[in-house]
């Protein structure tokens, strides 16, 4: 992992050479404005001071070494620490003259520093002779309650060896270091957020796709909302979603109060005549039925409805609810993975206790996230989602910062 400061004048200057220095896959891991104090503000002006980080690439070898403490079989048979191999993708230490994590993050770690150490001091006793039976030594106990926390919260098991596989399990380990390490890493692996963008050739196609009872048509009427009164945009809505009349009743109330068109279309022939009456707005919003994952015609009536943007602009998004389990995500991101191009948006989040499965997915297709949504209020409960919150709450923090900002 490679993490770097970088200033400018803007945020946006200080991105962009991020972006020049580590590539377009650098992670924004804080955000701070500077002022300048004393004689300086009479020479000098206040700036922008950013974290970046980016992950380097994993190699064969290096998934292959390293092992997390799991079974107390494993822990029994552990090297001691001077025959331990040395695990992968370690954090460069001449990169990191500055602490990794900004005071901010510090502050939002502390709280789950103090959780962990609490554990480990109210560890029963019979841990505690195990440990001495077994020789089990400093590190491993962190490593292992870390682990347990990332389970707790529905990580795969597979996804918590990977994180905790490409920590750096140096001797003496400290907890704040060793909890900084694994935010970090869910952050980067949780990637940049891809959101919709207006484009200068208009109009640009938004499709919604997904299961049914995931909120598509609720999340349509929030980002329609948003983006009307915030961006100023011309926005008309498509509804292929003819299978519940209740749906096009509710989709046609929203787009009443935002005075938005409104058009009802029952196959995929009648979609490009409509593109061409909306030539000149921004966006449009297609909802389509909610399909069973399991039923293969829904899917092709899908792919057609698709195949009609090809010749505009287009963005795609895979809506799925948090509190879905995770094997019925996997077969779901299964009958879609014919579609090459899609983004994952994550609904009810409030929900849920345990926000794992955003992490899982994530890594499971290499989508790129974008929004979440954890309310039925038009258009307050929708985000663009936040990596720093998800991994806060993935290693104990409170789910407070669902609302923050909002």
């Amino acid at each position: 992992m490679i993490i770097k400061k970088y200033q400018g004048a803007t945020e946006n200057e200080a991105v962009v050479k991020a972006k020049e220095d580590l590539g377009s896959d650098a992670v924004i891991m804080n955000v701070k404005s500077v002022k300048q104090r004393g004689l300086c503000r009479l020479f000098k002006k206040d700036y922008v001071e950013i974290t970046a980080a980016v992950d380097e690439p994993d190699t064969k070898e290096g998934r292959k070494s390293g092992k997390v403490p799991l079974k107390d079989s494993e822990l029994k048979n552990r090297q001691k620490p001077d025959e331990t191999e040395q695990l992968p993708n370690r954090i460069e230490t001449s990169e990191l003259k500055e602490p990794a994590v900004t005071t901010a993050i510090q502050e939002r770690l502390e709280n789950l520093a103090q959780l962990l150490e609490r554990q480990m001091q109210e560890e029963p006793e019979q841990d505690a002779l195990e440990q001495e039976k077994e020789s089990q030594d400093h590190n491993s106990r962190m490593v292992k309650l870390v682990y347990e926390q990332l389970l707790n919260n529905e990580v795969t098991e597979e996804n918590s060896r990977e994180i905790m596989r490409e920590i750096d399990n140096k001797d003496n380990l400290q907890l704040d270091d060793l909890l900084a390490s694994v935010y970090q890493k869910i952050v980067l692996k949780l990637g940049q957020m891809k959101t919709v963008e207006l484009s200068e050739k208009k109009p640009k196609i938004i499709f919604f796709i997904g299961p049914t009872g995931v909120g598509k048509t609720t999340t349509i009427a929030k980002l329609a909302s948003k983006y009307k009164l915030e961006k100023k945009a011309k926005i008309a809505i498509i509804t292929a979603d003819t299978y519940r009349v209740a749906a096009v009743e509710q989709i046609r109330t929203y787009a009443n109060i935002l005075s938005a068109p409104i058009e009802v279309v029952y196959h995929a022939g009648e979609l490009k005549p409509l593109y061409e009456k909306y030539q000149e707005y921004d966006l449009i919003l297609v909802d389509t039925a909610g399909r069973s994952h399991k039923n293969e015609e829904q899917k092709e009536d899908i792919q057609k409805l698709l195949e009609t943007a090809l010749d505009y602009p287009h963005e795609i998004y895979l809506v799925v609810s948090a509190t879905t389990k995770y094997k019925d995500l996997v077969r779901i991101t299964q009958t879609y993975s014919d579609i090459s191009d899609y983004r994952l948006l994550f609904t009810k989040i409030d929900e849920t206790d345990a926000l794992g499965n955003i992490l899982n997915i994530r890594m499971l297709t290499q989508k790129p996230l974008s929004y979440t949504t954890f309310g039925q209020n038009v258009p307050e409960d929708i985000s663009v989602t936040d990596a720093q919150g998800i991994a806060k709450q993935l290693l104990g923090g409170n789910e407070s910062w669902i609302r923050q900002n909002n």
